[in-house]
């Protein structure tokens, strides 16, 4: 099965047509702004919208708090976003801060500490992702913005008029997603996709994902290990599938990060532009990977917490475009996680905070043709912030599904810790453009060289 196929049973299969709207369209808003997935991105839109003084309208399948597949761990830019938010971090909470970045290959070891960077915090966070969302979602709500769980939406609403979306259909659902109720019809002048990879309000307009785009595929489980208290994120670099010889490694990386709360976040990531084809039983690859261990860790399955789970990882603007017809796609469901390493947090968290912003201008222009122009602003503002980025990491991708290319870099890369330096603000988006150091200023130099596509 294809990560595609697993994400339409996942979801419930083919997206049903989009009924049609009333034509006289005198149908009375439920809110300014519906917001469909209270993820990362979802939630995050919504509080900033409350803030602004909009009615906003969340619709969230799930109940909290739920299981999502994440390594968990928040780099500074994630950390950022936390920050500008206003989500509170007490450790008291299971907030966890780390220092920085430990990588693991080619019988190297080597730390290297966050960058400190005048607009970005020194320190990354790890916090379970049922406890994040749970936590986002709240904060939302005390923000002002009202979130139904357990709400199901089946298929847009669209003007027959226009062409765009009005509106939502959804239903209430039980613990096992199954139908708890009738179904009804929501409303709103902004429509706003934050339901994932597999986004079926995206699917039911036509919105499909881009085939000239890397889809990753990430799988991961808990262990109670003593090495939960770890204040370093943990990257191993070397990835082999069962069978390969000693220089074919996988284009992707393996992790280990301490949640604090006497378990670890162990997974890997296949950072690959065909990493969901079949070809590879991911989570049997984890299992041989751990198997490597050195015991005194316990990544074994007697200590093992939960089941392996794993998830595509839409990367680099993989479903565009991020607004038409009435509904802007943010986080997941637009592609937004990062080529380069498989984050998807700090950018669903970003491009939420962009959509917010353009959204609330448009919700204050004259009429429907102004309103409409001020929303066409939103794919350009990510654009302008991630695109060249995305482009530096879709090369990046292509040059290490080469198994040549992944065994050079890591050979000879780790043991230079200036350049590992480099390599890892380039990895996680944290180059400073008003710093003098050569490292900030060759990351910022290729990311302004780069086509914003």
């Amino acid at each position: 099965m294809t990560t595609e196929d697993q994400v339409a049973v996942e979801t419930g299969g083919a997206p049903s047509a989009a009924p049609r709207a009333d034509a006289d369209g005198a149908a009375a808003p439920d809110a300014d702004v519906l917001v469909v997935g209270a993820g990362p991105a979802g939630s995050t839109l919504a509080r900033y919208l409350a803030g602004a003084g909009r009615r906003v309208l969340v619709l969230e399948k799930g109940a909290f708090p739920r299981e999502k597949v994440c390594g968990d761990g928040l780099t500074p830019r994630a950390s950022r976003e936390v920050e500008l938010l206003g989500l509170p971090t007490p450790r008291e909470d299971g907030w966890v801060r780390n220092v920085g970045l430990r990588m693991l290959g080619g019988g190297v070891r080597l730390q290297v500490p966050w960058p400190e960077i005048s607009d970005f915090p020194a320190y990354g966070l790890v916090h379970t992702r049922s406890r994040f969302d749970q936590a986002l979602a709240e904060h939302a709500r005390a923000g002002g913005a009202t979130v139904l769980e357990r709400t199901s939406v089946t298929a847009p609403v669209v003007d027959e008029r226009t062409g765009h979306v009005v509106g939502v259909r959804a239903r209430p659902v039980d613990e096992r997603g199954r139908r708890a109720g009738d179904e009804r019809v929501f409303r709103a002048p902004v429509v706003v996709a934050a339901d994932g990879v597999g986004s079926r309000l995206a699917l039911s307009m036509g919105l499909h994902r881009r085939d000239d785009r890397p889809l990753g595929v990430a799988v991961r489980t808990y262990f109670r290990s003593p090495r939960h208290d770890d204040d370093w994120l943990e990257s191993w670099l070397e990835l082999r599938e069962p069978g390969a010889r000693a220089h074919e490694l996988l284009p992707g990386y393996g992790w280990v990060f301490g949640v604090g709360d006497g378990t670890s976040n162990v997974g890997l990531g296949v950072l690959k532009a065909d990493a969901g084809s079949g070809d590879v039983d991911y989570r049997d690859l984890l299992r041989r990977w751990l198997a490597s261990m050195p015991p005194e860790w316990r990544f074994d399955p007697e200590h093992q917490v939960g089941e392996v789970r794993g998830a595509a990882l839409p990367m680099a603007f993989n479903r565009t475009p991020h607004y038409t017809r009435g509904l802007l796609l943010v986080g997941d469901a637009g592609g937004m996680v990062n080529p380069f390493n498989g984050e998807g947090i700090a950018y669903a968290m970003q491009s939420a905070r962009l959509a917010a912003e353009v959204v609330d201008r448009a919700l204050d222009a004259p009429d429907a043709r102004a309103r409409e122009r001020a929303l066409h602003g939103y794919p350009a503002a990510v654009r302008a912030e991630l695109g060249g980025y995305y482009t530096l990491g879709r090369v990046f991708v292509s040059l290490i599904g080469h198994p040549e290319v992944m065994r050079v870099a890591t050979r000879f890369g780790l043991p230079r810790p200036g350049l590992m330096k480099l390599v890892v603000k380039l990895l996680a988006n944290l180059a400073d453009p008003a710093s003098k150091d050569a490292t900030d200023r060759v990351v910022v130099a290729l990311q302004r060289l780069a086509p914003a596509t």
